[in-house]
């Protein structure tokens, strides 16, 4: 609080009190006095004693009587003695020998000055609040406390200090609840005993030295480059590990391929083997049974009645006749190309078609 607050105030606090109202019957009196001589000088002893009765009734009035705000409640004394509280309105009071004491109850604003307090981690800040009271019981206020406001002002200051050096440096700065609840708890037992009830406590302003601001902002950047750097290596990391992944299953999909291919590879040179091996068959089992059917011409041609035909000739020649006769048509005819389920099972023939159906498909 400046000094002009502090002499405006001292003002506004005598205004409130009894001194002006001593003042003010000092100066009646000599106002009295010089008037009573006056009228004394000019006037004849009955015509100034009249005035005088006169000036003296209309002080008494004034006085007698005292005006209270709607917002106040005045407290009363006696020639020094308390005798109560005056409630708002208009009230007559002893004359001359009667002051009274106004206290507002309306919330009140109570300024806390910057305050200079250390950390528990020894860091210097300044530090202000504002401290919002209200005048519950006049009558403690009157007698219990000189001036209510000037000591819940004094408490306040010490009781900031007091929390902030409790607390460590980031705790003040992001922690403002939690400075307002302790500084509010510390306050209310004492002020209670004075008749005031503190409404709130906001802590205005917490602000580091300048050493600490400027170590602050460089630790912020350092913390920021560290961030970035962090998610530098990160993303890398992450594109590594994609790139990788990426080359592994191409490498699958090839290997795949390959394999594929030789498997596919190796079935056709089988069905090529097998085919060459059946119509190798085929062939010879036609020379047999045309050469057969020459010694048969040859026999035919000759005069002798008896003849001696092997059996494997008749076997040939009875399978020739059942080719000639429509054999091809059933399946069992002598060039057939089928394969019995053996020889599919050897080659792989149904898993060949099966992958040959597949790849269509795809």
């Amino acid at each position: 609080m400046s000094g002009r607050d502090d002499l405006f105030y001292q003002l506004g606090r005598l205004t409130a009190g009894g001194l002006p109202r001593r003042l003010v019957g000092v100066l009646g009196a000599l106002a009295v006095l010089a008037l009573a001589a006056v009228l004394f000088s000019i006037l004849s002893p009955l015509y100034a004693a009249g005035a005088l009765l006169l000036v003296l009734a209309a002080a008494t009035v004034t006085a007698s009587v005292e005006v209270v705000q709607a917002y106040e409640k005045a407290a009363l004394t006696v020639f020094g003695e308390y005798r109560g509280l005056l409630d708002p309105g208009i009230h007559v009071v002893p004359p001359f020998v009667s002051h009274t004491y106004a206290f507002d109850m309306r919330t009140q604003t109570l300024d806390v000055p910057q305050q200079d307090a250390i950390t528990r981690d020894n860091s210097p800040v300044h530090a202000d609040a504002v401290v919002y009271v209200r005048v519950m019981d006049a009558e403690r206020a009157f007698l219990e406390i000189e001036d209510y406001r000037n000591a819940t002002a004094s408490l306040a200051q010490t009781t900031l200090r007091a929390v902030i050096g409790d607390m460590e440096l980031d705790d003040t700065l992001s922690r403002r609840d939690t400075i307002n609840q302790r500084i509010d708890d510390e306050l209310a037992e004492p002020t209670d005993a004075w008749g005031v009830r503190i409404e709130g406590v906001e802590v205005q302003t917490v602000m580091p030295s300048q050493g600490v601001v400027s170590a602050m902002e460089q630790q912020a950047s350092a913390e920021r480059r560290r961030r970035a750097m962090i998610l530098e290596a990160q993303g890398e990391r992450q594109s590594a590990i994609e790139t990788a992944q990426g080359d592994k299953q191409a490498a699958i999909i090839r290997a795949q391929g390959s394999k594929q291919s030789q498997i596919l590879e190796a079935q056709g040179d089988a069905v090529a083997t097998v085919l060459r091996a059946r119509s190798a068959e085929s062939m010879g089992e036609r020379a047999i049974v045309e050469r057969g059917m020459e010694s048969l011409e040859a026999i035919g041609r000759s005069p002798s009645t008896t003849f001696v035909i092997p059996q494997e000739l008749t076997s040939l020649v009875g399978r020739y006749g059942t080719h000639l006769s429509g054999g091809v048509e059933s399946g069992t005819g002598l060039e057939s190309l089928d394969f019995d389920a053996e020889t599919r099972e050897l080659i792989g023939i149904d898993d060949y078609e099966a992958d040959f159906a597949e790849a269509e498909r795809q």
